[in-house]
């Protein structure tokens, strides 16, 4: 068994290669092989969000606080707010962040595949997001 108390891990920013805007990661936990299982809190200041991106294994984000958007290349912006799940499916392409008023943040879950839990691809530009 182990405990990780909150604050025992440090916090980090959200790389601008990947990120838009003032994003903060906390890691929550990383499984031990076999396992291959990670977590983190993400969260999103106003106007923040992710590039495109996929992942092998698929993901899950908790919605914990705020108000957020994410949407499927192909897809509709979706509103997503605290209490919901979502489920983006093995390589599907996505984005994720908070809305231009409000911060948003989530507990995202995924699993690594060869040790690789995400490939990233363009930012999301503010026009697309602006579509909303």
């Amino acid at each position: 068994m182990e405990i990780r108390r909150p604050g025992s891990q440090s916090s980090s920013k959200g790389p601008a290669e990947y990120f838009t805007g003032r994003v903060r990661i906390d890691p929550l936990f990383e499984a031990p092989e076999p396992a291959r299982v990670r977590s983190a809190s993400v969260t999103f200041e106003p106007d923040a969000r992710t590039a495109w991106h996929t992942h092998p294994l698929g993901q899950t984000l908790i919605v914990t606080s705020g108000l957020g958007w994410a949407q499927r290349e192909g897809g509709p912006i979706e509103e997503i707010r605290p209490g919901d799940v979502v489920w983006f499916a093995p390589n599907e392409k996505h984005w994720h962040g908070a809305t231009p008023t409000t911060a948003m943040t989530h507990i995202a879950i995924q699993e690594a595949l060869n040790g690789r839990v995400v490939d990233w691809m363009e930012k999301v530009s503010d026009e697309k997001y602006r579509l909303q």
